[in-house]
């Protein structure tokens, strides 16, 4: 009996490394999709076409997209 291993599909879709491509690091990822997810919870209007029913994805596919800008800002007090 042969073994074959197959790798799980990822359940994250977008994928998180194409993601990474657009965006310089996780946690900004992270605080992006997070924030962004929240708009859209809040009311905001979806910039993706064919748009999920879930809030986190339709984010991260605005994010692949290149459809949300951002500014990080360095606050020290």
């Amino acid at each position: 009996m042969v073994k074959v291993s197959v790798a799980a599909p990822s359940m994250v879709n977008p994928s998180t490394d194409a993601m990474l491509k657009k965006i310089p690091g996780r946690y900004t990822l992270v605080v992006l999709a997070s924030k962004r997810a929240r708009q859209l919870l809040s009311g905001k209007t979806c910039r993706v076409e064919n748009h999920s029913n879930k809030h986190v994805t339709n984010a991260m596919e605005e994010i692949l997209e290149g459809k949300i800008s951002y500014e990080m800002s360095r606050e020290l007090k």
